[in-house]
């Protein structure tokens, strides 16, 4: 698995995660769900994203799209 499919899984998990938590606990954590494609739509323009950064330190290679 490379970094890109690792970073789109993850960031899959987390937005399923956080409509479960939406619907069973808070509406607020829709606001959680917001920010987690307001990451995606930043990384798409600027490269950047944290998690890419974080898998990178555990080793996973990169793909076309989180290059070094």
């Amino acid at each position: 698995m490379n970094l890109d499919r690792a970073i789109f899984a993850f960031a899959g998990v987390m937005i399923l995660i956080s409509l479960l938590l939406a619907v069973y606990v808070s509406i607020y954590w829709l606001w959680f769900t917001a920010f987690i494609g307001a990451n995606l739509l930043q990384s798409a323009f600027t490269g950047f994203c944290p998690a890419a950064m974080i898998f990178g330190k555990f080793g996973i290679k990169s793909g076309c799209a989180f290059g070094k």
